[in-house]
């Protein structure tokens, strides 16, 4: 019986983004980004069904486009960057949907809790780049409901309208390149 061969693939971050959305006052979205992040995919054969997808995110790279909310975003209230600096996802299965839809679980950790979570994985397909390095693309999306994470901060306004909801939805595009 053959060994399948085992493929690692490197996050290619200029053409990859990690973004984060949440509901501000109930009636608008705020969108975010980590800029500093990196991810692996380890699979063997062909296909992505037995791979292992990691993610760590440098929290102190949030941005949002509002410098008193970045700093916010990491104080003790939100994520707490001094003493948790990073974010991490590992993948627990993988599962085929379709020909290129995939549901990725596995354990999230923010601000030292870990939950399990499941993700979509939209698999834009192989392609080789210019250079001759073979690339492979996912769009993964999912929500989160940040106070399973210790993010608990919580304000409501006189109105009585609250400040950020609970659920965080993430899309994060991620190309990656096939490791020689």
């Amino acid at each position: 019986m053959e060994t399948a061969v085992k493929t690692i693939w490197g996050v290619d971050p200029m053409h990859s983004e990690v973004e984060f959305k949440v509901k501000h006052l109930v009636i608008s979205t705020v969108k975010g980004i980590f800029k500093e992040f990196s991810a692996t995919i380890e699979n063997e054969g062909e296909g992505f069904e037995k791979a292992i997808f990691t993610f760590e995110a440098n929290v102190d790279s949030i941005f949002t486009n509002q410098s008193d909310r970045d700093n916010h975003l990491k104080s003790a209230d939100f994520f707490d960057v001094t003493n948790f600096p990073t974010l991490n996802f590992k993948s627990t299965s993988v599962t085929k949907k379709s020909e290129d839809t995939y549901k990725i679980t596995g354990d999230f950790t923010i601000k030292g809790v870990t939950k399990t979570v499941e993700l979509t994985a939209e698999f834009g397909g192989v392609a080789t780049d210019p250079y001759g390095n073979v690339k492979a693309g996912f769009e993964i999306t999912g929500t989160i409901n940040r106070k399973d994470f210790g993010l608990t901060f919580h304000a409501v306004t006189e109105a009585g309208n609250i400040v950020v909801s609970d659920d965080i939805k993430l899309n994060v595009n991620l190309q990656f390149a096939k490791q020689q």
